[in-house]
């Protein structure tokens, strides 16, 4: 739903090329911002075939809520609990928890042709149409914007946006070539068979469960997981020559779903064979082309980290992108952020994923032995058990090493937190969610909307949000507001989350990321903590017309 408080913006569209759930979520964000987007795909019309990435983590939801596609947590299928065992042993459960109070789950299962087919609705509802049948063959750069040059059934068509947004997938070789990127990194040589299956398994249907060397797969690994509709994803690791045509006619993938199910009835929905790679970008901005999703970044599954950081591409992308049109930061230094932080958190899942695998398809015999070790050692020492690797689940980076970030001596980011915990809230973490009232605006129930529609400061301090709004519109044009915390704090789940120190104004950035905690009473601090998180050094012109939030500022009580 396109953000009630931005008008369209006038000038040249945005680009998106691609639109699978990643170019979708992008066109529907710059619609939040009031911009208008142009999605194009080379497909002639949308593939409904296969689950694909099924698992969905919650601050992806709750983005795709922000932009009318709420359905995806609410047909989704809600797991808490990831199990993982040795042989026929479980090693421990990880049981997900919020450090804040969101109402999404921490993750669901759905089918990505559904997924799609959701935000296909709110793309209607927001009247962004689909360019089907438009394959993107050379892109062209001016001073000015960008050109898409496309084939068409009816020809070759010439496309002009203002700045583009290249979400073509894995296969989008051509766009990256015309663009000067390339994916590096290495593929891993073992397959792995995806089988999804419909069947009644009592006790399976809110847990994610991973196998090493279970009986019924010796030297490698199985992962289950539960879908909508009685629905089971099976992944098995598999043999480098596997052939998945032999083993059905031969009636080994029978076998292998009866190894796990029993003597139960079932049916094969959908089944696939994959290789997977571990792939970065080398570069993530090409002038004013940002690359997002699978076009500018690969990782194996275990972790769902593909799809989830690809919808965070498009986030910080399309924000980016906004307040670049609309003149509210820095171009070149947003633009620039979009590469370093999106960047940063590919290499990140990179870099997890990878040593998953390496867990997973030990390289050589030293690092066989060593699983086998650490997995033996696990079934009675728990200090062993936080060896065991089967995949880090999905979470948001930490942009505490951004150039919009403005440290904080003493709220330092302590490292990556254990499994299924978040991170203490700080400089560069995605806020919590939490409850809020704010007098007049019925509609302003979560804070994570609320953050999402500007800039927003937390104010701690009793009496002080008038002085941080003022101090704050002196430094940009952008949207802006402040509230009181314990104003705004339904009932003190966020005080709880933050646990926030006198006087202090947290700054929020349009992304829900927490850009500052700067003192409430230094009006210089919270101007330079804004210039900061916009990418925009100068002071801006405190005559020029700004957009409102709202009232712009709720005082403090006491």
């Amino acid at each position: 739903m396109p953000n009630r408080h931005h008008p369209p913006c006038p000038g040249a569209p945005v680009l998106v090329l691609g639109a699978g759930p990643v170019g979708q979520t992008a066109a529907l964000l710059l619609a939040h911002w009031g911009l208008e987007a142009v999605l194009l795909d080379r497909s002639p019309e949308r593939d409904p075939v296969g689950s694909k990435a099924i698992v969905q983590q919650r601050d992806v939801l709750d983005i795709w809520e922000g932009v009318g596609a709420g359905a995806v947590a609410e047909e989704g299928l809600t797991w808490d609990t990831a199990r993982t065992f040795y042989r026929g042993d479980e090693l421990f459960a990880v049981r997900l928890r919020d450090r804040g109070a969101s109402p999404l789950p921490p993750f669901v299962n759905i089918s990505q042709a559904r997924t799609e087919e959701i935000l296909d609705g709110a793309l209607e509802r927001a009247g962004i149409p689909v360019r089907w049948g438009h394959e993107v063959t050379a892109v062209e750069q001016d001073a000015e914007g960008v050109t898409a040059v496309c084939a068409t059934d009816e020809g070759t068509v010439r496309l002009r946006g203002a700045y583009a947004v290249a979400c073509t997938g894995a296969h989008g070789t051509g766009v990256r070539r015309a663009l000067g990127a390339d994916l590096r990194g290495s593929s891993f040589e073992d397959r792995f068979l995806i089988c999804d299956i419909r069947a009644d398994l009592p006790g399976w249907e809110r847990e994610r469960r991973f196998y090493f060397d279970p009986a019924w797969n010796p030297g490698r690994q199985v992962l289950i997981h539960p879908c909508p509709g009685s629905v089971f994803r099976i992944d098995w690791q598999v043999p480098p020559d596997f052939d998945l045509e032999r083993e059905e006619a031969d009636g080994g993938l029978d076998r292998r779903v009866r190894q796990i199910i029993g003597d139960r009835r079932y049916e094969v929905v959908w089944r696939s064979v994959y290789r997977f790679h571990t792939r970065v970008a080398d570069r993530m901005r090409a002038g004013r082309v940002l690359l997002a999703g699978d076009s500018a970044h690969l990782v194996a599954p275990f972790g769902a980290r593909g799809l989830n950081s690809g919808v965070q591409d498009a986030e910080n992308a399309a924000w980016k992108i906004a307040f670049a049109l609309r003149g509210w930061g820095g171009e070149e230094a947003l633009l620039d952020s979009y590469a370093a932080e999106r960047g940063a958190a590919a290499q990140e899942n990179a870099d997890v994923t990878s040593a998953t695998m390496r867990f997973l398809v030990p390289p050589g015999p030293a690092e066989k032995a060593h699983r086998e070790s650490v997995l033996r050692r696990a079934l009675t020492d728990p200090q062993a058990r936080d060896q065991v690797d089967s995949g880090r689940l999905a979470e948001p980076f930490w942009y505490t090493d951004s150039p919009l970030t403005t440290p904080h001596p003493e709220r330092v980011f302590g490292g990556r937190p254990p499994r299924g915990t978040d991170p203490d809230p700080g400089p560069g973490v995605l806020v919590p969610d939490a409850p809020v009232t704010v007098p007049d605006r019925p509609d302003a129930e979560r804070l994570r909307p609320l953050a999402r529609e500007g800039l927003i400061f937390l104010v701690s301090a009793p009496g002080h949000p008038a002085a941080v709004l003022a101090a704050a519109e002196s430094a940009t044009r952008a949207p802006v507001a402040a509230y009181g915390l314990t104003d705004i704090d339904t009932d003190g789940a966020l005080t709880r989350a933050l646990e926030p120190g006198p006087g202090e104004a947290w700054l929020l950035r349009p992304d829900a990321h927490i850009a500052a905690v700067v003192d409430a009473s230094d009006p210089a601090a919270i101007a330079a903590a804004v210039r900061t998180a916009l990418g925009a050094p100068a002071a801006a012109d405190a005559h020029a017309p700004r957009e409102e939030i709202s009232d712009g500022v709720l005082p403090a009580s006491g």
